[in-house]
């Protein structure tokens, strides 16, 4: 029997991640439990009034952050603020899949174009690996905002 299972990060700014891998993954800002968001109205705003109803201090609002698959088929990602740095490689990390079913050169024009996106977004191009088939069909690694490190596969 499989499990669910939740991605967590630790963060510098919870927020500003998440919104950075909303885009990347195509995710959504879930509203707060029990709260009915309106189409176009802001999660952020919505979880800023829901947290100051439960009495919690302003500058504890943004030290936690979540998204999610809006299919529900994917992993929940959180993020969590946490006071040290990075400070090494990732032992974890996620391979953004950015061109299914592409193979060669067309494959990697894809990949350049979504890392062209997501640097736009605050990511940093880290390298790229050409394909050598049968075994790697090529990828390109990137780092988030926080520097956290990611495949484009």
């Amino acid at each position: 029997m499989s499990r669910a299972f939740q991605v967590t990060f630790g963060a510098h700014d919870p927020v500003a991640l998440s919104l950075f891998w909303r885009e990347a993954l195509g995710y959504v800002l879930p509203g707060p439990p029990g709260v009915d968001l309106a189409e176009g109205e802001d999660p952020l705003a919505a979880w800023d009034a829901f947290l100051a109803r439960l009495g919690v201090p302003e500058e504890a609002r943004g030290t936690r952050s979540a998204i999610e698959d809006p299919a529900g088929a994917g992993p929940r990602v959180f993020f969590q603020q946490v006071p040290e740095g990075k400070t090494a490689k990732n032992r974890v990390h996620l391979d953004v899949r950015a061109a299914p079913g592409l193979a060669g050169e067309e494959r990697m024009a894809a990949l350049e174009a979504e890392c062209a996106r997501l640097v736009a977004l605050g990511a940093r191009r880290l390298e790229r690996f050409e394909p050598e088939p049968p075994l790697s069909t090529g990828h390109l690694a990137l780092a988030d905002p926080e520097g956290n490190e990611f495949c484009l596969d």
